[in-house]
């Protein structure tokens, strides 16, 4: 057995393990990242970078079909898988190659190999053993399945759907959350027949329920089959095709079953219990500043209780790297983290929905305004409908902020610096919005709450 020592040794080299040792090398501390895979975690091997890629294309598709609406001759000859995947894969590699530059660049010691962590704290890893003042670990999520349902075959996760080569004619998605929508929307971009099995009443739950209906209703137009409240209750399959049988006994056939019911904390079998620190149905519990049961042990990103989003990874890994230093950071509560989805129509939003405000402060405390994007010249030139919605106290500071269009990811963090410096529409109405943008929605909204509406009624 060797040992190792360090300043800090992070465990996990995704979205919050890669972000806490790069600012970690930037204030001068020795660091040991210890990966079994490869830099960057699912974010960008198997989630967010090659999901968008794989959107992007389904938004070129749909473009060339559209095309000849507004006076060009496209003619879309059909999908193919290779290419996409050539061009997704290419994508990955250079953000991959960019992010093995800057840990190199920092001097961040990189150890290939599943870790485990031990009392001292150290992280093992075979035989040898990396021992630091502090532990950080990011060890990420998984797909989660249903009970009694098995991946493989016909049934897939979101890791598998990525590598499927080709595209099929029929698809049933369990899971009505962002990662089934996302991939509802591209392959129905693909002109795949697609049906959602939500077990709760909208698509998109977490949302507030007027992006749900907004969402909806472009999915019904889009031809996106969905099944509300109703659950799965089995599933049979054959070498060609899937049946999914739900609740209520109607049956759903499909050439591949996605299975998007959430995502799991990597904890099992690391030696994390072992060595003090306290989990609860597998997330790592913490304090508000991070830190575990274990002393000078630290957790952060999706195995932390709260939003699985790699912004909330990179944020919480900046954040306990200046903790470590001394720096006194503050941590953005996961309410004023700003949420997307990248279907086609995103959904966007950051802070209370109108439903969660009214049960905080009072139903008569409470004030939403709801802007169409029919009004939105930029919405009519991009051929997007939609909506923008912003909840305010009454007399008081914008609490939410909620957005439905293509796009309109581009627009949250506005909308999260208003919520975040809890700001009321009045000090933002006199700011002004570039013409013609779809910045002009959320500055119409903000014009109807403090009570002069220009093009809003």
């Amino acid at each position: 057995m060797t040992e190792y020592t360090a300043d800090v040794v992070v465990l996990g080299g995704g979205s919050g393990g890669y972000a806490a040792a790069l600012r970690l090398a930037e204030l001068g501390k020795d660091v040991v990242l210890v990966e079994k895979d490869k830099l960057g975690g699912t974010c960008l091997h198997r989630g967010c970078i090659p999901t968008k890629a794989l959107l992007h294309a389904g938004e070129v598709a749909d473009a060339a079909r559209g095309a000849s609406d507004i006076g060009v001759q496209v003619t879309l000859s059909g999908i193919d898988p290779a290419r996409v995947r050539s061009y997704r894969e290419g994508i990955v590699a250079k953000k991959f190659k960019g992010l093995e530059g800057l840990i190199s660049a920092r001097g961040i010691r990189v150890v290939a190999g599943a870790g485990a962590l031990e009392a001292g704290p150290a992280v093992r890893v075979g035989d040898d053993v990396y021992r630091g003042t502090d532990v950080i670990l990011a060890t990420g999520s998984y797909s989660r399945s249903l009970p009694d349902l098995e991946i493989g075959g016909r049934v897939l996760t979101s890791e598998q759907a990525l590598d499927l080569d080709v595209i099929p004619e029929r698809v049933v998605v369990l899971g009505g959350g962002v990662i089934g929508v996302e991939f509802a929307s591209v392959w129905r971009s693909f002109g795949v027949d697609v049906t959602i099995v939500e077990a709760l009443s909208h698509l998109l739950p977490a949302e507030d329920v007027a992006s749900s209906k907004a969402l909806e209703r472009a999915f019904r137009k889009r031809g996106i089959a969905f099944q509300l409240g109703r659950r799965f209750a089995s599933l049979t399959q054959t070498a060609d095709s899937a049946t999914v049988t739900l609740d209520d006994g109607s049956e759903l056939v499909a050439d591949y079953v996605l299975v998007a019911v959430g995502r799991g904390p990597v904890t099992a079998g690391l030696g994390y219990e072992e060595a003090g620190v306290v989990l609860e149905r597998g997330f790592v519990q913490t304090d508000e500043r991070l830190r575990t049961a274990a002393a000078h042990v630290w957790a952060v990103g999706d195995i932390v209780p709260g939003l699985q989003l790699a912004h909330r990874g990179f944020q919480q890994g900046i954040f306990v790297a200046e903790e470590i230093a001394g720096l006194s950071p503050v941590l953005v509560p996961d309410v004023d983290v700003p949420r997307v989805a990248y279907s086609h129509p995103e959904v966007a939003s950051v802070g209370l929905t109108e439903a969660q405000a009214a049960d905080r402060y009072g139903s008569d405390a409470v004030k939403a305004y709801e802007y169409n994007l029919a009004g939105n010249g930029r919405s009519e030139i991009i051929g997007t409908s939609g909506i923008v919605k912003i909840v305010r106290r009454v007399d008081g500071p914008v609490v939410g902020a909620h957005l439905v269009g293509d796009r309109v990811g581009e627009l949250i963090s506005e909308a999260q610096l208003a919520v975040g410096w809890e700001a009321h529409p009045e000090d933002i109405a006199p700011f002004v919005h570039a013409h013609p943008t779809q910045s002009e929605a959320l500055g119409e909204a903000f014009l109807a709450l403090a009570g002069k509406p220009l093009h809003a009624l």
